[in-house]
């Protein structure tokens, strides 16, 4: 499948792997609508739209101004990071309202809308299948974005549905370890990793790309990790 001139919702902040998906799609030739909560951050040739997947209501008026598009993809997600001590119940409510109750009401508004060859991408994570100690939250929002996935791929057939799973990429997410811990945990991870580096948003944009185009692929996570999920 080609995406020239076809129509790509893309939400997530403008920068990072949202940014790098974007620019994928331009160069692919895609009509680019970014949402997020905030309007900042303009991208040439991008229209840009506000939405709040935490806020059904929301969904429901991009969908309603949108229209018609072709593909959905969703980077979004709220930081849930933390031990098990420190976890607040709030901090795994907006996690799972983000990324999990959020794409499935992506799916209800925009789903009616799409033709029959569109799809969903959404974002799950390596913690789904590799527990480690100040993941629980995170690891189970992504377990649950699998599920979501599969099930909404039979719910909606033939409309495809897809997530992608990131290993560890450098998009600045990790910049509040600070210098010196970042370097460390990189080359710790690269040390291991079987790819011997570590991952970028680029490698990540052009999965989503991969999940749009190809036609064969549904109800699956794709890791993107280097193959950090086998040691």
């Amino acid at each position: 499948m080609t995406l020239q001139t076809r129509t790509v919702l893309v939400i997530g902040r403008p920068s990072g792997i949202a940014l790098a998906t974007v620019q994928a799609l331009v160069a692919a030739g895609a009509e680019v609508i970014l949402a997020g909560r905030t309007l900042d951050g303009s991208i040439d040739s991008v229209e840009r739209a506000q939405v709040d997947l935490t806020d059904e209501s929301s969904i429901a008026a991009l969908a309603a101004s949108l229209g018609t598009v072709d593909h959905v993809v969703s980077t979004a997600s709220a930081r849930a990071r933390g031990a098990l001590a420190d976890l607040q119940p709030e901090t795994i409510a907006l996690s799972f309202a983000t990324k999990v109750t959020g794409p499935i009401l992506l799916a209800k508004h925009f789903a009616p809308l799409m033709p029959a060859d569109g799809s969903f991408v959404f974002f799950s994570g390596q913690s789904a299948q590799k527990p480690m100690p100040g993941m629980l939250a995170v690891g189970a929002t992504n377990g649950a974005v699998d599920v979501v996935v599969r099930s909404l791929a039979v719910e909606l057939a033939p409309i495809r549905v897809t997530a992608i799973s990131p290993g560890t990429i450098d998009t600045g997410a990790y910049d509040g370890l600070g210098t010196e811990k970042k370097a460390a945990l990189f080359a710790s991870r690269e040390g291991t990793s079987p790819a011997g580096r570590i991952g970028t948003a680029d490698d990540i944009a052009a999965a989503v790309l991969f999940a749009l185009t190809n036609t064969f692929v549904t109800g699956h996570t794709l890791p993107v990790d280097g193959g950090e999920a086998l040691v």
